[in-house]
């Protein structure tokens, strides 16, 4: 179990806000193709790998061998070239015991790196960079193209982050060890491995993460549902290839038809579905969109943009850009060829990160669209409501606030270990990309486990299509779902790397 997966129940025990919760990334196979940031920096030279480097056999192109000292300059060289905040980086004293600890290179880089994240803070309080982060290379390209993770299937959802936390299920992967053993959404975890969710002493911790967050093998785990406790069911860790766009329906609403779609990550292996999606809502006529994004932390942005121009069509995107990114001062050239246009043909990428179609893609040409969102809502998904907006499509946000992050990555891999600094910032065809402190909704509803996602009478959905039929937000006087117990905003707990944005030059 890599290190910052550890820490992530830790976190939340802790009380501590998610810093290492946020992030992106770009497939350390295509590195440097989205900028002109070379891969060494004067008298720094890549992929010198210390010998005690677990991910050395990983790394993207040949190594030698070097020592861990090689490895931290590397990583201090890159973020003064390629860094948006470089201006930012405090002094850090790159031989302190905690990051040259050579029986843990992993966590020592790690550490460094997180050493040299700018300090700051923005005008509302929250730290000016809770994004940046690493990741073990090969592991980023399981997950980026098929989205194959390790686990049950299950996506965590915690009410808080002190006890009680409330730890429920906010979906399951099909086909998962999860969903063979009957888990459903909503299902309250009461224990794992006989520990409590609740229990605070470090070694109870550090179990139940191994529990929550298998490295491999087998965990008993205790829910609750609809208040009943149920039997024990033993999951084995798998790899889990997640299925991106889980529910794609079309709702009668008296005469009209409304597409329902819940994306869930911008992951290569969404695109087929989404145009599958978007082709069906086009064949049956659809006059209205609800876009489920509540769990969608982002991705490949060029899926944003795609996404973005089956809403709104060729009329009212044609000649604007769907995000134009600015890099640091440094990196006049990138930003120059910075602009991202709403792309009107499918890519379908290849495993070496080549489009392998041209195919126009369908559109809906809609001049609204309804968008669930959350805290969990992050990066490229916001490019999607930013990019939207930037064209005069009315988006309307039903849910809670978004995560906050115009931010994106052209990354690079090190001796197996892949690097996302923040590289540029996001705006749309109107200049507007100041939304650090997330998307606030139009309608507030919480997020209702009392039933299935894509069920009409589910809470989120329900107050979009009733924003959409009665022209205003849902009284919440009458609607128990928004107050009521199940419905809570909370937080989703997962690793940063599925909360990015990911420059794919096409």
């Amino acid at each position: 179990m890599i290190q910052h997966k550890k820490n992530l129940l830790g976190l939340a025990l802790c009380a501590a806000w998610l810093s290492a919760c946020g992030g992106g990334g770009e497939s350390p196979s295509w590195v440097g193709n989205g900028g002109s940031v070379s891969s060494s920096g004067a008298g720094v030279t890549a992929q010198r790998c210390a010998p005690n480097n677990p991910y050395r056999a990983q790394a993207s192109s040949p190594t030698s061998l070097g020592t861990l000292a090689d490895e931290k300059r590397w990583v201090r060289d890159y973020m003064e070239r390629a860094y948006l905040w470089y201006r930012d980086i405090p002094a850090v004293n790159a031989t302190a015991s905690n990051f040259s600890n050579e029986r843990d290179v992993y966590g020592s880089l790690d550490a460094y790196f997180t050493a040299l994240k700018s300090p700051q803070f923005t005008a509302s309080g929250k730290r000016k960079d809770e994004f940046s982060f690493t990741y073990p290379s090969r592991e980023w390209q399981a997950l980026s193209q098929s989205g194959s993770v390790l686990g049950y299937g299950i996506e965590w959802h915690f009410d808080s982050r002190t006890a009680p936390r409330g730890i429920k299920v906010a979906y399951v992967e099909p086909n998962s060890p999860a969903a063979q053993q009957g888990v459903q959404r909503g299902d309250l975890l009461l224990s794992a491995d006989g520990l409590s969710v609740d229990v605070t002493a470090e070694n109870d911790v550090d179990l139940l993460n191994a529990a929550l967050f298998p490295s491999a093998g087998t965990h008993g785990f205790v829910f609750s549902r609809a208040g009943v406790v149920q039997p024990t069911l033993n999951l084995t860790a798998t790899q889990v290839s997640k299925q991106p766009v889980l529910v794609s329906k079309t709702l009668a609403l008296g005469g009209d038809k409304v597409g329902y779609l819940l994306f869930n990550d911008h992951i290569a292996s969404a695109e087929t579905p989404l145009i599958n999606a978007f082709s069906q809502f086009q064949a049956e006529g659809v006059s209205d969109l609800v876009l489920d994004l509540r769990y969608n932390g982002g991705g490949y942005l060029y899926l944003a943009a795609e996404v973005a121009y089956m809403i709104a069509g060729p009329a009212r995107t044609q000649g604007k850009l769907f995000e134009q990114l600015q890099y640091n001062d440094k990196r006049q050239a990138d930003t120059a060829n910075g602009a991202t246009p709403f792309y009107n043909t499918a890519c379908l990428l290849d495993s070496r990160y080549n489009c392998t179609s041209s195919q126009p893609l369908p559109s809906l040409n809609l001049p609204r669209v309804y968008v669930l969102t959350t805290d969990a809502t992050c990066s490229a998904s916001e490019a999607i409501i930013n990019g939207l907006r930037g064209v005069d499509v009315d988006v309307q946000i039903i849910g809670s606030t978004s995560c906050g992050k115009p931010y994106g990555f052209t990354a690079q891999d090190n001796c197996g270990i892949s690097y996302f600094p923040i590289e540029f910032v996001g705006s749309n065809a109107k200049g507007f990309g100041d939304y650090a402190d997330g998307f606030a909704p139009s309608c507030v509803s919480g997020d209702d486990f009392a039933s299935a996602l894509g069920d009409s009478n589910e809470g989120m959905l329900a107050a979009a299509l009733y924003k959409r039929t009665h022209g205003v937000c849902q009284p919440v006087s009458a609607a128990r779902r928004i107050v009521g117990p199940g419905a809570v905003e909370g937080f989703l707990l997962r690793p940063p790397v599925r909360e990015n944005r990911i420059l794919l030059p096409r």
